[in-house]
This record gives structure tokens, sequence and C-alpha cells, in this order.
């Protein structure tokens, strides 16, 4: 993740030449944009927001990309912010804003920040009893708001000229701060007007850093190293958290001073590093990688940093994790076993002093080695045989390097995906907390438009992509040579796995067909059909040579019972978790 520019480091950006709109709202807004790191700003147009939007078009360092919708826009300001530290994204009054709800509330799920900007009403007609068109039909405004309320750490509603600047800037801080979605809604009249509080450069906002409280943080290191110090075969796992406590380094100069094993949980794949030496796979209880949860589970102490623990990454409530082996470290919390919990102790600080003071134990790693078994058989196939999903992702695997990320879609892609190595530098994207269908086409879009440096490839079900297709749109007219995998497996296979039904069974389209008619000869993108596995090692020789600068698309036809065991296992302990009777009364 890329420093977001000018935040607490007292260099001020080089000043630009004064322009027509200097000193306006707008003008202002546009800044402070481009002064915390965001280049591009996704949106969609509505008349409550097109004034503003000639603002951002008017600010040199800034680039308006158009969306084909709202949910996709959001989608791509969290994409974006998982590469670059921050997103935007800018929609309409109501119609706009709660057709971005859903997206905003998987950006907070992830601690993502995220600005969504939405044009409002005209600052006349606030405290009046006017009908709106864009709202339900009642002369309250507040219905917007009040949904963003709950999925934002912040909320500005901007319809003076005299708080304007207070009110922007205390929103982008927060966020900032928070790691969190923020709402700021600007009248429509106001982006295009003068005031006093806009007319120099913005000075570049100091966000203090959060120091530890220093004997809670001794306290906190001193009962850890002895707990562990004790241990005969302690192991370290990775959480989803080491993103927003920004830990990653810290995480591993701990696993390199201690010697401990080191395990992900799914959710937290993407950011350890799977080229470490004690590196050994995926803990996720009952379906781990290969002889990583049994190391895990045996273990006499384990510390979970950054740990998110949901009913999906515990599989349907089925750990075998014992809350007295526990050390649960996070971004601002200690807690040790049933013993003691240490409040505003920062994982970075945590981390780095417990990296002094624990002895080195190879005992886990060893025992990792005795016990573990390469994968010995070669997948062998018939010729002309109809491609299996895991022929698939072997060769999906030889693609991935450091100038690649991988996108996963929520569905059975979640469970392949985790399966990849990822090589040094290869990024990781998936949506495990907030799990919405859809989610990878707009986060591919945004995502590859913040990591230029990186080619995506993304794995998207047939079912999701049907729910947000149309963004394929807006990657061709942006230049994006990502690679998308089309699983086309006739349906939600995850659902099937938890709850079969008829609802889970879709309209098959022509995947291919759509993408060319969505292409329509403007921009550069190739497709094509793949059904076995030398039409496969062709298209892949095709995107990766050349087509290695269009988007490509390569639909995958797969037999609909044709899913990994770790979908099976997952769906039939989450669908036991989910019928559970009701608690006597």
């Amino acid at each position: 993740m890329e420093a977001i520019d000018g935040i607490g480091s007292g260099i001020h950006p080089v000043p630009v030449q004064a322009r027509s709109s200097s000193g306006t709202l707008g003008c202002h807004l546009a800044r402070r944009l481009v002064q915390i790191g965001v280049k591009d700003v996704f949106s969609v147009p509505g008349d409550f927001n097109l004034t503003l939007l000639d603002h951002l078009i008017a600010e040199p360092e800034l680039n308006l990309i158009g969306c084909c919708n709202e949910l996709n826009a959001g989608y791509a300001a969290d994409g974006y912010a998982r590469a670059k530290g921050v997103g935007a994204c800018v929609v309409t009054f109501t119609v706009g804003g709660l057709s971005v709800l859903n997206a905003i509330a998987g950006a907070y799920s992830e601690n993502l920040p995220v600005i969504c900007i939405v044009g409002g009403p005209n600052s006349n007609d606030y405290g009046t009893n006017r009908i709106l068109h864009h709202t339900i039909g009642l002369p309250d405004f507040t219905q917007e708001l009040r949904c963003f309320q709950t999925i934002t750490c912040a909320q500005a509603v901007v319809n003076n000229l005299d708080d304007a600047h207070e009110l922007i800037d205390t929103a982008i801080s927060t966020a900032l701060k928070e790691s969190k979605p923020v709402y700021i809604s600007i009248s429509c009249n106001l982006p295009g007007l003068n005031h006093p509080t806009f007319a120099r450069e913005p000075v570049p906002f100091y966000l203090a850093p959060k120091v530890s409280n220093q004997l809670g943080l001794e306290a906190a290191v001193e009962a850890t190293a002895e707990f562990l110090n004790k241990a005969v075969k302690p192991v370290i796992v990775g959480g989803p958290k080491l993103r927003v406590a920004k830990a990653q380094q810290a995480f591993v100069d701990l696993a390199d001073a201690c010697g401990y094993p080191i395990a992900i949980m799914p959710s937290g794949k993407g950011l350890v590093p799977e080229h470490h030496p004690h590196f050994i796979g995926t803990y996720w209880g009952a379906v781990s990688s290969s002889f990583c949860g049994e190391i895990v589970e045996s273990a006499d102490a384990y510390v979970f940093v950054g740990p998110i623990f949901n009913d999906y990454s515990s599989v349907g409530y089925s750990l075998l994790i014992k809350k007295e082996k526990t050390i649960i470290v996070q971004p601002n919390r200690v807690t040790i076993g049933n013993g003691p919990s240490f409040g505003w102790v920062f994982m970075t600080d945590f981390l780095t002093e417990l990296a002094k003071r624990l002895k080195k134990n190879n005992t886990a790693v060893e025992n990792y080695c005795r016990i573990y078994v390469p994968p010995g058989i070669a997948l062998t196939r018939e010729k002309d045989e109809p491609l299996r999903v895991n022929i698939l992702f072997k060769h999906i695997q030889e693609m991935l390097s450091g100038n690649t990320a991988v996108i996963a879609e929520t569905g059975d892609s979640w469970f392949n995906c985790q399966k990849l190595r990822l090589p040094e530098n290869c990024g990781y994207e998936f949506q495990m907390q907030y799990g919405s269908i859809g989610w990878s086409v707009g986060a591919t879009l945004g995502y590859a438009q913040a990591a230029k440096d990186k080619r995506v490839i993304a794995c998207i079900g047939d079912g999701s992509f049907q729910v947000t297709a149309q963004d394929i749109s807006t990657m061709i007219r942006c230049g994006q040579p990502s690679i998308i995998f089309l699983i086309n497996n006739g349906g939600y296979t995850i659902e099937v796995e938890i709850h079969d039904g008829p609802y889970n069974v879709i309209k098959n389209w022509n995947y291919t067909g759509l993408v060319d008619a969505i292409h329509n000869g403007e921009g550069k993108c190739w497709t094509t059909k793949v059904k076995t596995e030398e039409e496969l090692v062709e298209a892949i020789a095709t995107a990766t040579g050349a087509h290695k600068d269009s988007l490509c698309f390569i639909e995958v036809f797969a037999h609909k019972d044709d899913t990994s065991k770790e979908l099976l296992e997952w769906g039939s302990r989450v669908s036991a978790a989910n019928s559970r009777p009701p608690n006597p009364q």
C-alpha cells in the first residue's frame, strides 16, 4: 500500500498555479483529494452533482472516471483504497446515495477509508416545506443521511459556505484517522462559489501518530513474553486487521525474531509474505491448508494478530481453539488467554517490543516440516477431457508474479484462490467479512486503476458477474489490461453447498458475446471460451503475449458440481450453523 502523500510528513505539496476556480468550495475539495493521495474519482453524474463534477474535472491532478452505476462506483473506490490507501466516489442525491450504500457498507467492514461524496439539494431548500425530486416524496431530506450514519465514521452535510471548509476537512481527516468511509453531502449550488476560507492552497493535514500508553505497553509485552516463553510449540496467525494497523512489517520482524511458524486467517491472505521460510499456510479450521490446521490447533500457545472471528472464518463456529491458550492482538488492545487485557496498546508498538523479548523457538516449524508431505501425484487428464477447476487454478498459479494481483470473488473462488501460493509482492484482495457477490467487478476496476504496475487477475463466478457486469465497459474505456476468468458453472455454487434450491440456478448468458458487445470495437479487449486444458493453455499464452496490453476475458466452462473440497466441508458446517434451532426459553 502506498503512503498517503502529504500527511504527517510536514512536507507541503508543490504549489499549483492559480486557476479561475481557485478559492471555491469545489476547488478546495478537489485539492484535498489530491493531497491525500486520490488521483482517480469514480462517479455517476446526476443533476445535483454536475457542477461539482465540473470542478473535479478542472483539477489537473484528478481524473474523473464515469461508472455505469453507483454500486460499481463504490466497489471501485473500495478496490482503489486497497491499493492506494484511500479512495473516493461521487454520486447524486438519494437515488445515487442509496444505490452506493451497499458498497460503502462493505468498505466499512474492511476498514477502508472511502470518501463518499453526494451532490445534495440547493442550500435554499433546507428548512422549507418543499418536496424535491430524487426523494421519497416527503419534505424531510434526511433519509439519505440517516442511512449513511450507520455505515460511515463521520457525516458532513454542507449547505452553508461559512462552515464548509471545517466540515469537509473534519470528515476527510476522520476517514484517514479511523480508516473507515465517510459521507459528505454538498449542496448543488455551492461548488462554484468563493469564500475567504478557501482563499489559499489548503494546508496539508497533519494526523498525529497514535502513541501507546507506555505503562500498558510494557505490561502487555511482559505478560505476553512470559506466556509465550513458557510454551513448547507456539504459533503466530495473521488476520485482516494487520492492514488497518499498518503492522505488516512489524509482524514479519516478530516472526523473524521468534522463529514461530506463520499462518494466516483466510481474510488475512495478501497481508503476510507467503515466501517467508516459516509460512505454513491458511488456518481456517476444518478447511485449513494441508498440515497447517494440525500445527495451529495442536499448539500450546497461539498469537492471533488482528483477527476477525465470524461464522465464516470460524467455519460455522467449529474452530478447535482454546481461549486459555490464545493471545489476541487487536489494533489497539492485547488480551492474554483468560487473563489480563491491555487497552491503548497499538499493534505495531506491541509487536516491535515483543520481538525483543521472545526466545527463539523453532519447535512448531520443525514439527510442520516433519509431517508435511508435498503434493505428490500430478494431476492427470485425458486428451480433450472437460476442464476441471483444479486444473484451471494450477495454471493460474503459474501466472502469478510480483507484477500481478489476484482479485477473488465471493464464492468458490474464495477457496480456490486461497490455495494459491503468492510470490513476493503479488497483490491479493477479497471481501470476506461482507461477502457481497458482484464486488469483484468494481473492485478490479478500482484496484487496476490504482496499481498500474500490476496486472490484475480476477476470478469471478457467473452468478456474481451477472450482478455487476456492465462496468467491464469502464475497464475498457480506461485501457486496463486485466485478465478476468469467468467461471461458468451455471449458478450460485457457494449457496448450493450451503442450502440448495431452484433459486440457485441462473439463466446462462453468452458471456464472451456480452463482453464483445460492450467492447463494440472501441478500445482493447479480447475474449475467448475455454472448455479443455489445451484451450486454457492457448488462451493464457495469448492473454500474456499478443494481448498483454488488452483487457482479456476468458470464459471457462466447468461442471456445476466441480467445487473445491474445502467449499463442500465449509458449506456443510455453515449450513449447520445457520439451521440451529432456537435456544430453549
